[in-house]
């Protein structure tokens, strides 16, 4: 490493130490609601052991579901190794609420591309779109990417409008994460105008990263992002109002089934160990995310959210405007991984995506954004989006290494 970086990593390092203290404070503020639940639901040894088949009576796995509704604030929860991924989860939240000639109105612009995909279009064009039967319309965010709450309330209002529908995260976006409080006045605004409404936020990436979660009628996610702790090594949730987990739950089996089944296979202890530790190792990813803007920035790159930004999910993005920079900040971070380090990764095309994607992730868990990884699409302006960090100290290292790997080929 050279002096000059040597020398901006400390830099870095002492103006991202003074936002630490925060970040320590909303991880033990919600370490203490999980412990909490654990203790009323009264978790023992016998709850981790697992089913088989079709996993009916699965003390565990149902006991889970009751303490997940209770520390995301909901009425009830589905928690299941059966979702393959977060947009699996999304999915299927998504079409909970929704039948045959409905609305669904995307009150924060158009969805990612792989949910976009799941919802059957392929035609990017603004106004009315329709899948499977339903109607989708869009609201744009402001230019600031706040939600525009007076044009939510507008569209809201049309009574066909049975389910809106938030993006907590920003996808392949410049946009800034929405905080809890912000997506509340946008579903108070939907309640006031069309209280039949069902109010649904992909909750990807926000997990934890404040001190309570949205008050959606549904919130779905990955349980291999942020409420896995690192530990789960798959699976997604759902969570909100009972009839409508319960109508998610028919959309991830059948109608009938839906959440009475679904075999636990042991790893109940890894769910219940991994939520234990959520609050704990998001806030190591959020360090690792604000050390990483503080000395990109001293680098000279943009980056967004700026280190001192106050956050609402564990994305850090850094614009590179050319491509191989792009890659090589990528190799570092692989370099620098405790898996595969001896890989390049290069652009290909990912299921579900555009445009070719690179992605650095040597993960224990395939595909875990709570481990420190990074991943892009070969676009302008070339940006960098940083996710994770198991620990402080190894997203560190992570961030000088591929800080280390621009420095040295430039």
């Amino acid at each position: 490493m050279t002096e000059k970086l040597e020398r901006l990593a400390r830099e870095a390092e002492e103006l991202a130490r003074s936002r630490f203290r925060e970040l320590e404070e909303t991880a033990e503020h919600n370490t203490a609601r999980i412990l909490s639940a654990y203790k009323k639901h009264r978790v023992s040894e016998a709850m981790f052991a697992g089913t088989t088949g079709y996993g009916y009576d699965d003390l565990g796995r149902d006991t889970l579901d009751q303490i997940w509704a209770d520390v995301f604030g909901t009425e009830a929860a589905l928690v299941r190794l059966g979702f393959v991924n977060g947009t699996h989860a999304i999915t299927c939240a998504v079409f909970a609420p929704l039948r045959c000639g409905d609305v669904m109105l995307c009150a924060t612009g158009l969805p990612y591309d792989t949910l976009w995909s799941a919802l059957g279009v392929h035609d990017e064009k603004p106004g009315s779109l329709r899948s499977y039967g339903v109607e989708i319309r869009t609201v744009e965010l402001r230019p600031d990417g706040t939600p525009d709450l007076a044009a939510i309330r507008d569209a809201a209002a049309d009574p066909r409008v049975r389910e809106v529908f938030f993006q907590r995260s920003r996808g392949y976006t410049a946009r800034p994460a929405l905080s809890v409080e912000q997506i509340d006045r946008a579903i108070t605004a939907v309640r006031e105008v069309n209280p039949g409404a069902a109010c649904v936020v992909d909750n990807c990436y926000g997990e934890f990263t404040e001190r309570r979660e949205p008050a959606g009628d549904l919130l779905a996610g990955s349980l291999i992002k942020n409420p896995g702790g690192g530990l789960a090594p798959m699976g997604g949730y759902v969570a909100g109002r009972k009839e409508l987990v319960e109508a998610a739950a028919f959309r991830l089996t059948v109608p009938g089934i839906g959440g009475e089944v679904g075999a636990s296979l042991g790893y109940n202890r890894v769910l219940y160990q991994g939520l234990f530790l959520a609050p704990h190792t998001v806030a190591q990813a959020l360090k690792t995310a604000v050390f990483a803007a503080a000395l990109l920035e001293k680098l000279g790159y943009e980056t967004f959210p700026a280190w001192n930004a106050i956050r609402s999910d564990i994305i850090q993005s850094v614009d590179f405007h050319d491509p191989e920079k792009l890659k090589r900040f990528c190799a570092g971070i692989q370099q620098a991984s405790p898996v595969d380090s001896f890989v390049t990764p290069e652009p290909w095309d990912m299921p579900g995506y555009e445009a070719p994607v690179i992605m650095a992730a040597g993960t224990f868990i395939q595909g875990a954004s709570i481990e420190l990884s990074c991943d892009g699409p070969m676009l302008p302006p070339y940006r960098a989006y940083l996710q994770g960090g198991l620990t402080y100290e190894s997203g560190k290292l992570g961030i000088l290494a591929a800080a280390e790997k621009l420095e040295q080929e430039c």
